[in-house]
């Protein structure tokens, strides 16, 4: 552990995964969402290996939904950004394709919440962008948080990019992630690579990493 001006500066894997101030956020392992990945199973499998690992560690975890509003409530940027993603003609084609309540708004059955985890929702591709996670995550002394699920190069890039501006340290488990356009996700990776602010690793190096820590004390 680097130090300066009496902080912690972690340099590694391992000082950075600290369960007491570590969180896991599990991007949209949506049904929906996933049925859009070419690769979904090894995805699933992937995110599920993860998480076992950090409920073994204690850490605290925050499963991540994207939900859309009713038309009437779509505002210009809403209506922009699911006309072009929906490929309609016009704003007035736009549906709401990701109702609170329909089926393909749910987890995956392979991922199912515990009573010490939570939901949140969220219209935006940061999961730090109007919603309660900061100051939660802030309250409980958060300092890093680990990113995986879908998509790379929509949702986990701006996250993780949020995040290091607030302040966290992200950790972005590559081989966790799926991707949409495989290619742009490389483009993603790379520009954060290139940033340095976050770290990126695999699966196995993340459980390594968390496996030599002392579980966090389960209330």
């Amino acid at each position: 552990m680097d130090e300066r001006n009496g902080l912690a500066v972690p340099r590694t894997l391992e000082e950075v995964c600290d369960p007491g101030r570590l969180a896991l956020l599990v991007y949209d392992m949506q049904a929906g969402v996933l049925g859009q990945i070419g690769d979904r199973d090894r995805v699933v499998d992937r995110v599920v290996e993860v998480l076992g690992a950090a409920r073994a560690a204690g850490v605290r975890t925050v499963f991540l939904r994207h939900v859309t509003l009713p038309t009437a409530l779509m505002g210009t940027g809403q209506l922009r950004m699911w006309r072009s993603w929906q490929r309609a003609g016009g704003a007035a084609e736009v549906v709401s394709a990701f109702p609170p309540d329909a089926g393909q708004t749910q987890l995956v059955p392979e991922l199912r919440p515990t009573d010490r985890e939570a939901v949140l929702d969220k219209v935006t591709m940061s999961a730090f962008e109007g919603t309660w996670l900061d100051i939660v995550l802030r309250d409980c002394g958060i300092t890093a948080v680990a990113l995986v699920g879908v998509a790379t190069e929509i949702g986990i890039e701006p996250t993780a990019r949020h995040a290091a501006d607030l302040g966290y340290i992200p950790v972005v488990v590559t081989d966790a992630c799926g991707a949409g356009d495989p290619e742009a996700a490389e483009r993603a990776l790379a520009g954060l690579r290139f940033a340095g602010d976050s770290l990126l690793t695999t699966t196995e190096e993340f459980r390594s990493a968390l496996s030599g820590q002392r579980p966090r004390v389960q209330e």
